[in-house]
């Protein structure tokens, strides 16, 4: 057990402590946080694989104290480094995926180019390969007890967790907060884009009875089209017709509780920084204008717990770099309040 009798969680934070500058080691911390330092796909905008370091910089400086949760961090939360071979990995493949999107972006045939044909073999083989790596990760770490949230790396990062997530607990919904609606099929012939997550999520997961997005504001026809033919698997809130109601007098409240009634008993939430305002996360990878404001989103998230469902996971991803901290800085602030909802969720009544 950690001894915590010589910290002090009002003080200044310790860089050479861990996430949050607490004291906590994977073995005796009950949330582990798995960094995935990944990008390979991305179409726009790069710089989230390296995110976790600015994160955990960004995260000495955040008050600890929660009036919701004010134990929680007694529980202990811990961050690993991000794996350097993976790193290494991502770095190849991104430089080798730049060269193929700016080809296909001009129009050509890949079939016609043997050098492209084997890049897109070389992408789509390597995504599998981390995929299989995050399976692997956390589904140990969840048979060792630990609660996990993983930190992307970009949005496709998240497939092996949930794959992990299925056999244990069995069916759950996830809460996508997100501007894209990531149902795309093999975007740019890309088997795991990060465009194409949740299409692989309900391919691959038959766990996953229920997808309910919110702060969707950019998507395309086919997308729409597989939301509208999904049986309700697929409940989307679009942002603009959030801003509609709200501006016709209804309230965040009435919507967050309709939202929350179309979620089941279990809950992942899936975290993309850019369902937010941009002014919140100007370098992530794909800023789109509109979106959540912070305090928006903590709220739907709280009204999940006290709903009595309960959260079994979450991801925060797309958290981009810049040239300031400020996107670090948002993030590492979510990330504490995703941890702390998701150890509240799975701490009986009285407890943190």
């Amino acid at each position: 057990m950690t001894d915590l009798s010589h910290f002090d969680p009002s003080g200044i934070s310790n860089p050479k402590q861990n996430i949050f500058g607490l004291p906590f080691s994977e073995e005796d911390a009950r949330l582990v946080i798995l960094p995935v330092p990944w990008e390979v796909t991305v179409s726009y905008h790069a710089g989230t694989a390296r995110v976790a370091d600015h994160i955990f910089q960004a995260s000495l400086q955040v008050e600890l104290f929660d009036p919701e949760a004010p134990e929680a961090w007694k529980q202990g939360i811990h961050m690993r480094p991000p794996d350097k071979r993976i790193l290494m990995k991502n770095d190849y493949l991104r430089k080798e995926a730049e060269l193929y999107i700016q080809y296909i972006s001009e129009g050509e045939a890949v079939e016609a180019n043997k050098f492209m044909s084997k890049t897109l073999r070389e992408v789509n083989e390597g995504s599998a390969f981390l995929n299989q790596w995050v399976y692997d990760q956390t589904s140990t770490l969840l048979g060792r007890g630990k609660l996990v949230g993983l930190l992307g790396g970009d949005h496709s990062t998240i497939l092996g967790y949930v794959r992990a997530l299925g056999e244990r607990h069995g069916s759950f919904g996830i809460l996508q907060i997100d501007a894209h609606c990531d149902l795309r099929k093999a975007y740019t012939q890309f088997i795991h884009s990060h465009a194409s997550v949740m299409y692989n999520v309900l391919l691959d997961v038959p766990a996953v009875t229920r997808l309910v997005q919110v702060g969707i504001r950019d998507y395309s026809e086919d997308e729409w089209a597989y939301v509208c033919g999904s049986g309700h698997r697929v409940i989307t809130y679009l942002d603009r017709e959030i801003g509609r109601r709200q501006i016709e007098g209804e309230t965040w409240k009435s919507i967050t509780d309709e939202i929350v009634s179309k979620l089941p008993d279990k809950v992942y939430i899936s975290f993309d920084i850019d369902g937010l305002d941009p002014k919140l996360c100007p370098n992530t990878g794909t800023p789109v204008p509109g979106g959540l404001g912070t305090t928006q989103v903590d709220y739907l998230c709280r009204m999940i717990l006290e709903s009595g469902r309960s959260i079994i996971g979450f991801d925060l991803v797309e958290v981009g770099t810049g040239t300031t901290d400020w996107d670090a800085n948002v993030g590492a602030r979510q990330l504490l309040k995703l941890s702390y909802l998701l150890i509240r969720s799975n701490t009986p009544k009285g407890g943190a």
